[in-house]
């Protein structure tokens, strides 16, 4: 990225983001999500939080022996924690049935594309996780005595998350 005078980089907002399910059986699913289409396509919805994407790294700790003053450290393997997305209930029953069909031994392993948007709409940053399941669908909590809106949310346990950079994809555009 080439500094130009006076512009200013200011970190992303995190309230412009939006999430797409991709199917990730065969060939089709990784074709999708490596296409700038699956990234700027239909949305699966809007949500209002999205959590969970981290992962850290185990440690295998090796103490050498006749050396008492260090601890050798390796790195062994990554693990994810699950993504936790919420939005307001609507007539878009897609989490749900995601959900169920794995409960009726029907479900499809899903990967998800997560595009955070700078403020004028355009993709900055670009999450794929990849195989997710979806572990435990909450529906709202209904409370007559409260004013609020009905709030679903869906947990996904995945096998990993990479992050892409569009302008990569998108040639001309500056972030």
């Amino acid at each position: 990225m080439s500094k130009i005078p006076g512009l200013r980089y200011d970190p992303f907002p995190a309230f412009r983001f939006y999430i797409n399910l991709v199917d990730s059986s065969g060939q089709r699913g990784a074709a999708a999500v490596s296409s700038i289409n699956a990234i700027l396509g239909a949305a699966l919805g809007g949500f209002s939080e999205c959590t969970g994407m981290d992962m850290s790294m185990e440690i295998y700790e090796y103490k050498e022996g006749g050396v008492n003053d260090i601890v050798h450290k390796f790195p062994t393997r990554a693990s994810y924690s699950n993504i936790t997305l919420r939005r307001g209930l609507c007539f878009n029953d897609e989490l749900w049935n995601w959900h169920y069909g794995f409960v009726q031994y029907k479900g499809r392993r899903m990967d998800g594309i997560i595009t955070l948007m700078n403020e004028i709409g355009i993709p900055v940053k670009v999450w794929h996780f990849k195989n997710g399941i979806p572990v435990n669908w909450r529906g709202p909590d209904l409370n007559a005595t409260e004013n609020s809106l009905a709030v679903e949310s869906l947990e996904i346990a995945h096998e990993g998350i990479e992050l892409y950079t569009p302008q990569a994809q998108i040639p001309g555009l500056l972030y």
